[in-house]
């Protein structure tokens, strides 16, 4: 009994394949006589369409949704979203994820994995040696006035090359105006500094040895030292092919060693590099929103997760004792007047607290902020009509996210 069970079994899988056979030859026999119908236009149609999206859809179940419809699904869709229809999409290749909500005059690119390594300008070339003595140059606190504050007492590896606080300690305990920007991004980063008063790596390593509120040095007490020191001139020999130390060669070794710092490719590079299983349900919704209805790739793209671009988000406290008008401090036009640089997104969740001056202690407190536009100044009655008077950035608007929204953003920040 067993043996003709098998054997029926047999026969009717020959009969399927065989019928499946007959049909297709049926089909492209009769494609000439069908042309009226249009039957060889909708086989051309299926033939140009994404070979993933059809395949994707040959294999769903008879009662599962098809792409097209899963696409409208997550578009549509707010705290109930559906979590199998945003996981077929999102694995397509990137090219046919959903496109970014955008606003008028926003400058953006797709998202990219991080590149192997920082650029380097021609006029100085990374090499072992240079990497060394910029390390060493880094960490050595005789960069400063007092001999006790060094680079890296500001960016700290473990802290994603910041500090922990909301505006640094400098010279004989002064505190800082800004937040202590992470360097992790500095090679791919130009300008620099909140207020992009530095144009490259080399010129920003300078600034802050001789701020006096940071480092407070001035370049002949450090030459001194270092000219001094033992080892240091046999280490310029060897970076530099001489052993004459100047600030020139300080600022050279300085910026091969932070253009080392970009971060090692990290669970989301892996994602966008074909691993979709990597980001769970929550990461992978924060990351539709922040590509969506958040509005968050107006300002964060491409492989850095920065315009390099700088925006008022209402923060300046102009008039009153805080009061930091970010940009215009450069450029004099009053346009500029309250902006900022874009930071990177690499190794948020690492580096706060966070905006230019270090006021929110976590990133829901952040999110809550841009979910409610951000804070809107008005002027007082004797600032009406003030020409440096900050406007706020168009592109910030009010979301209307849900908590789990929310929720769901800072899960996926946290994975940058």
């Amino acid at each position: 009994m067993r043996v003709l069970t098998r054997s029926v079994l047999r026969g009717a899988a020959w009969l399927r394949v065989s019928a499946a056979k007959l049909r297709l030859r049926f089909v492209a026999m009769a494609a000439p006589w069908l042309l009226g119908a249009g039957v060889v236009s909708a086989m051309a149609w299926v033939t140009a369409s994404s070979a993933q999206d059809v395949g994707d859809d040959t294999m769903r179940g008879a009662d599962s949704p098809s792409l097209a419809q899963c696409r409208e699904r997550i578009a549509i869709s707010s705290v109930q979203i559906d979590r199998d229809c945003l996981r077929r999409v999102y694995r397509l290749p990137i090219e046919q994820w959903p496109r970014p909500q955008l606003e008028p005059g926003a400058l953006w690119s797709e998202f990219a994995p991080l590149p192997k390594a920082a650029p380097s300008p021609a006029d100085n070339p990374p090499s072992a040696e240079k990497l060394a003595l910029g390390r060493r140059l880094f960490e050595d606190p005789r960069l400063s006035g007092s001999g006790q504050i060094a680079c890296a007492s500001c960016h700290d590896r473990e802290l994603g090359w910041g500090d922990g606080r909301s505006v640094p300690f400098g010279h004989d305990r002064q505190s800082g105006r800004r937040n202590a920007i992470s360097l992790a991004m500095s090679g791919l980063s130009q300008p620099l500094f909140w207020d992009g008063r530095a144009q490259t790596l080399e010129a920003q390593a300078l600034h802050p040895i001789a701020d006096p509120r940071e480092m407070a040095a001035k370049p002949s007490l450090v030459l001194k030292r270092l000219r001094r020191d033992a080892d240091y001139p046999k280490a310029f020999g060897a970076a530099f092919g001489s052993s004459r130390i100047d600030m020139d060669q300080v600022s050279k070794a300085l910026a091969v060693f932070q253009r080392s710092l970009l971060p090692r490719a990290n669970r989301f590079d892996r994602f966008l590099e074909g691993r979709r299983d990597l980001l769970d349900d929550r990461q992978l919704w924060g990351l539709h929103l922040f590509r969506t209805r958040a509005g968050c790739m107006n300002c964060h793209s491409g492989a850095s997760l920065s315009d390099q671009s700088f925006h008022n988000l209402g923060l300046h406290f102009y008039g009153r004792k805080l009061q930091d008008l970010g940009r215009y401090e450069v450029t004099g036009l009053a346009a500029d007047a309250g902006k900022f640089k874009t930071p990177s997104l690499r190794n948020v969740a690492k580096t706060g607290p966070w905006m230019h001056n270090g006021r929110f202690a976590n990133l829901r407190g952040v999110m809550n902020l841009y979910n409610a536009g951000m804070p809107r100044p008005q002027p007082t009655s004797a600032q009406i009509g003030d020409p440096l008077f900050p406007q706020p950035d168009p592109l910030l608007k009010p979301l209307d996210l849900h908590r789990a929204e929310l929720d769901a953003i800072v899960a996926y920040l946290e994975t940058l």
